[in-house]
């Protein structure tokens, strides 16, 4: 009995973990460059039966991880909106260490350096980079490999990142960054494909995350029925012990 109430009990902490990912889902779904959480509960949810245990198996658990799959690419015109198609990351410097997104809305700072949205710096291949003075932002230009020119000039080059192993190395650090382990180096793009102009769309798909939402919904209702359920057992048992 022990067993089995120790099993409901992990599996609506699952359910409840589930739920919370699933409502992050949906209010990301417009934002730039966000990647879907997603865990190994609901790519189990297929082969589970009503309850999300089995008699004398182990309970239903809730582990953490992200969906990179490409978001689809909506054209802006801005000249600093920047999409990656494919695999990578720019890099965004912080005191803290560098930070990896693919939330690719830029500007440029009052010294004419290029930052995120949040001010941090973007990393170029060769250092910050940095517009002249003398250019408007209407004047950059940016091609497939990342290397940004005004007046037939080259600037410097936008710096692109990839992990061999993506989904088991980042962590989220939020805004649409990620974080890597101090023991995790990223490698540069080899090939890198950036679309000037463009903003990564959310990888988030609205109705996928509502039907989970049902299903996890159910599963939970089913899991506390059976709490009630196995209640009324103890009970009976315990008036006819007590006579």
């Amino acid at each position: 009995m022990a067993d089995i109430a120790a099993q409901v009990s992990a599996s609506l902490d699952a359910l409840t973990r589930e739920f919370d990912i699933i409502a992050h889902n949906l209010a990301n779904v417009s934002t730039v460059g966000y990647k879907r959480r997603c865990n190994v509960f609901t790519k189990a949810l297929t082969a589970q039966t009503e309850m999300s245990y089995n008699e004398g198996g182990e309970a239903a658990t809730s582990e953490g991880v992200f969906d990179f799959s490409q978001g689809h690419l909506v054209e802006t015109g801005r000249k600093l909106d920047l999409a990656l198609q494919g695999k990578g990351f720019f890099v965004i410097e912080t005191p803290d260490g560098p930070l990896y997104t693919r939330h690719g809305i830029f500007e440029t700072n009052q010294n004419g350096q290029i930052v995120d949205l949040s001010g941090r710096m973007v990393a170029g291949m060769a250092g910050p980079l940095a517009v002249p003075a003398q250019v408007s932002p209407f004047e950059l230009h940016v091609d497939d490999g990342g290397r940004l020119s005004a007046r037939g000039a080259v600037i410097g080059q936008f710096r692109v990142v990839e992990f061999p192993d993506q989904e088991d190395q980042l962590v989220a650090a939020g805004n649409s960054c990620f974080r890597a382990p101090q023991d995790v180096v990223p490698v540069d793009a080899t090939s890198p494909v950036v679309r000037q102009g463009y903003q990564e769309a959310s990888n988030v798909t609205l109705v996928d995350e509502l039907v989970d939402m049902i299903v996890v919904s159910r599963l939970y209702e089913a899991n506390m029925k059976l709490v009630s359920k196995k209640g009324d057992t103890t009970q009976s048992l315990l008036n006819v012990a007590m006579g």
